[in-house]
């Protein structure tokens, strides 16, 4: 048992090396893909958009705590398409593939953002959804796993996608992602906000 633990917590750490990021025009390093994920949501904040974040099932957790601590922590205005009636009454009217598609289209505005978390990647209600965001010109964020030319990997912005096919280690790597999003972006409005006080008092 000790060294499936070993193994474990070593796949883990070798994975969170092996992350590979990109954006329109090709790779990018993990920090410059992370810079620019945040830069995109200062400048939705800044538009007075909002975050959208989806997923499924593990994802759909991690959707729900991220945006969370995106309108609590980060003072960033953000929402999940996750409760229960909204997934029950779409699912069922317009079918599971359209439920977080009739979201984007209903709620989504050309400030916002869409983050979208998929383990596979191919998921077809958060591919619909990215699409729709894009064809309304909303940026879109994309976490995935699993096979490396999943579909959601061309449909984001910045795309983090994680060499594994565990669902564990891919839903762990991508809620550490995006709690490094909100962290970052903390920092920065903690860094403006002094800075502002800073002029005010040289003023």
């Amino acid at each position: 048992m000790r060294e499936a633990i070993r193994e474990s917590r070593s796949s883990l750490k070798s994975l969170l090396d092996k992350i590979e990021a990109s954006d329109v025009s090709g790779g990018l390093l993990f920090e410059e893909a992370v810079e620019c994920a945040v830069n995109i949501i200062l400048d939705c904040k800044k538009s007075n958009g909002k975050l959208m974040v989806i997923g499924n099932g593990g994802s759909a957790a991690i959707a729900s705590h991220i945006a969370t601590d995106f309108w609590k922590n980060a003072k960033v205005k953000a929402m999940a398409f996750n409760d229960s009636v909204h997934l029950t009454c779409v699912s069922n009217d317009n079918g599971y593939e359209q439920v977080f598609e009739y979201g984007v289209n209903t709620f989504g505005e050309s400030e916002d953002v869409l983050i979208a978390i998929s383990s596979s990647g191919q998921s077809p209600n958060i591919l619909r959804a990215a699409q729709a965001a894009r064809d309304k010109g909303i940026k879109v964020i994309t976490l995935s796993g699993f096979k490396q030319d999943n579909m959601l990997r061309a449909l984001g912005d910045v795309n983090f996608y994680v060499p594994a096919s565990h669902y564990g280690y891919v839903e762990v790597i991508h809620h550490s992602i995006c709690h490094s999003f909100i962290d970052i972006t903390i920092q920065q409005n903690n860094k403006t906000k002094n800075q502002s006080s800073l002029e005010s008092e040289i003023v």
